[in-house]
């Protein structure tokens, strides 16, 4: 495979520097490497493969130098405002941020699902909310075999969705002292409230979970609804998955399809109390699933428990699968 000039925009984030862990654990071919972050942190350096680098602050001379990848994690305002210039001076931008995930000329991709669309890019491609990532690996397999016709999400979701401000708002508040990111406590609560309220009554990542599945699995006509929860939990996103398909099945058929799924790892041994926990996934890069059972509430339904690392396959690792998809189809 051959090595690419990489750039990291958002470097010193919580999602920049495990784009760093993610690149150096998957040995992914770096010919020259670029970081980029805010005025504040320029100057500093962080370590890489042994070599320190000297981070550079974002501005529109950025993309200047030989770049042919640009990770992007810094937010929706600096992707909206950089993407484009990074694009024109012939860089492709895999962007972790919302703010290109519906454009209908920038391709959403999750590797094991739609790893073809990458070759669609023109000159950005988005990566999808954390939640709906885990959510579409196993269900892009149980919708080709057996035709999805609607989804019940509700999400159990970790602070470390919101940043390291997220994270702070949990431990000062197990200390007992006031949040300041979260319109709540977090800490011994649940937030039936993740991103800004909508017209709808849904919330943005509620909204989000519902277009971004349709769009991930072309599949428009799709039924969807999500409730989506903050919970006091570090890492690692948990997700209640009620699914009806329009074909009959077999519960074995079910978790065959699944445990020969890319990506999944089946954990269903409820006389053990084996399935999936949060506290047992972070650092790991598959998404896990347990507690697979009918619904007998209607004809052709399931239930699932759908567990992942949300900073890693929720967004730092599946950015980085995008970017070997890249080299692997000599995009590059």
């Amino acid at each position: 495979m051959k090595k690419a000039n990489i750039a990291i925009v958002g470097a010193t984030g919580m999602v920049g520097r495990t784009f760093l862990k993610v690149l150096e654990e998957r040995d992914f071919p770096i010919e020259n490497l670029y970081l980029l972050a805010s005025k504040k942190s320029a100057g500093n350096t962080i370590s890489f493969k042994g070599k320190d680098y000297i981070i550079e602050e974002l501005n529109e001379n950025s993309f200047d130098k030989d770049i042919d990848i640009a990770l992007f994690s810094a937010g929706g305002d600096i992707s909206k405002k950089y993407a484009p210039i990074a694009k024109e001076k012939g860089v492709i931008v895999v962007d972790n941020s919302s703010a290109w995930r519906m454009d209908k000329d920038v391709p959403l991709v999750v590797p094991e699902v739609n790893p073809e669309y990458v070759k669609k890019h023109n000159g950005i491609i988005s990566n999808p909310n954390c939640s709906t990532i885990q959510a579409v690996v196993p269900l892009k397999a149980l919708h080709d075999k057996f035709k999805i016709k609607r989804i019940v999400y509700s999400t159990y979701q970790a602070v470390s969705g919101s940043g390291v401000r997220g994270i702070k708002d949990l431990e000062e508040g197990v200390k007992g002292n006031e949040n300041k990111l979260y319109p709540h406590p977090i800490a011994y609560n649940c937030l039936p409230h993740i991103d800004v309220f909508m017209d709808n009554g849904y919330t943005k990542e509620e909204m989000k979970m519902i277009d971004e599945t349709k769009k991930i699995l072309n599949d428009y006509d799709l039924k969807i609804t999500a409730t989506t929860v903050r919970v006091p939990v570090l890492y690692g996103h948990s997700e209640s998955v009620n699914v009806e398909f329009e074909k009959e099945f077999e519960l074995e058929e079910i978790f065959t399809t699944l445990k020969n799924t890319q990506g999944v790892v089946v954990i269903d041994n409820p006389k053990e109390n084996e399935y999936p926990l949060a506290v047992n996934i972070e650092g790991k890069d598959e998404v896990y699933i347990g507690r697979i059972r009918r619904d007998f509430s209607v004809n052709n339904g399931i239930n699932m428990w759908v567990v992942a690392d949300n900073i890693r396959k929720g967004a730092a690792t599946n950015t980085v699968q995008i970017a070997e998809l890249l080299l692997k189809y000599n995009l590059v």
